[in-house]
């Protein structure tokens, strides 16, 4: 998906949110039957289908179903095939925070963008331009960079300033955004982060965030609006607990679909204050 077509999903939708998908077999509603994979990709598919007036990308977590072996990368691909079919214009990020060099870091991007036909993939850069470069090569296609995460140790390596007082984060973003452009290349900064988001957003002026930490794990929408959102919006904010698991019941679909609404309407707002085009 090109820059500008995702920038006029947002606007035309009048939301940033990204549903993310990460189908835990120990809580899938009961309701749901069949084999794991059968449930997961039954859930997932089920979540897309009410979410999707409420949302402009979507993002499976690779890892809830690699958990579950061959069935599981059976159940991404149908996910990723019924999000493609039946919700074409949203955008689908596989988040699989791959990181080699060589011609494994060529054959994670074939999977990911040849094979599974997603969008964009998030990358670990620790290894540095080698282990991006392949997904770069991908027209249209998106490198999502980890810069500054949601969790506690973010702390261990993230914000380590070095002697120049420049924390971690900031050199990998300084360094990194010479290797694409603002039309294949976001970062991730995490919500519960707000606090660093105005300075990043300085360093890559153009990018997209992809925002993780609203909801769950109690990052603020407003505050990350009001540090990053651009011209052309900026960003992509994930929720997903607190959508897909917003009941475990018969109704789930109709809950999640109630928490995306909700979230929706809030960033409605915040795009009509800060960025009105």
């Amino acid at each position: 998906m090109k820059r500008t077509e995702l920038v006029e999903q947002i606007f035309e939708k009048g939301t940033f949110l990204c549903v993310g998908l990460d189908p835990d077999i120990k809580k899938i509603p009961a309701c749901i039957e069949g084999t794991p994979g059968e449930r997961i990709a039954t859930f997932c598919c089920a979540i897309a289908d009410s979410t999707a007036p409420y949302c402009v990308a979507y993002k499976p977590n690779t890892a809830f179903f690699e958990s579950l072996g061959a069935e599981g990368w059976e159940a991404l691909a149908k996910v990723v095939n019924h999000i493609r079919t039946n919700h074409p214009q949203h955008f689908i990020i596989a988040d699989a925070k791959r990181g080699d060099i060589g011609n494994t870091a060529a054959l994670y991007a074939r999977t990911f963008f040849e094979t599974m036909d997603c969008d964009a993939v998030t990358l670990n850069p620790y290894m540095g331009l080698d282990s991006v470069e392949p997904f770069l090569k991908y027209e249209d296609k998106w490198s999502i960079v980890l810069a500054l995460t949601s969790n506690p140790s973010a702390t261990d390596f993230e914000t380590v300033a070095d002697h120049k007082g420049v924390p971690m984060y900031e050199r990998v973003i300084r360094r990194s955004r010479h290797w694409g452009s603002p039309i294949n290349m976001m970062y991730v900064v995490g919500a519960t982060q707000a606090e660093h988001l105005a300075a990043i957003r300085e360093v890559a002026p153009r990018h997209f965030f992809l925002v993780p930490g609203v909801g769950a794990q109690g990052g603020s929408l407003e505050e990350v609006a009001k540090a990053a959102l651009i011209d052309e919006c900026g960003l992509l904010v994930n929720s997903s607990r607190g959508i897909i698991y917003a009941s475990t019941g018969e109704d789930y679909a109709e809950a999640a679909a109630k928490s995306a609404s909700d979230l929706r309407n809030q960033m409605l707002a915040l795009l009509q204050q800060y960025c009105a085009q």
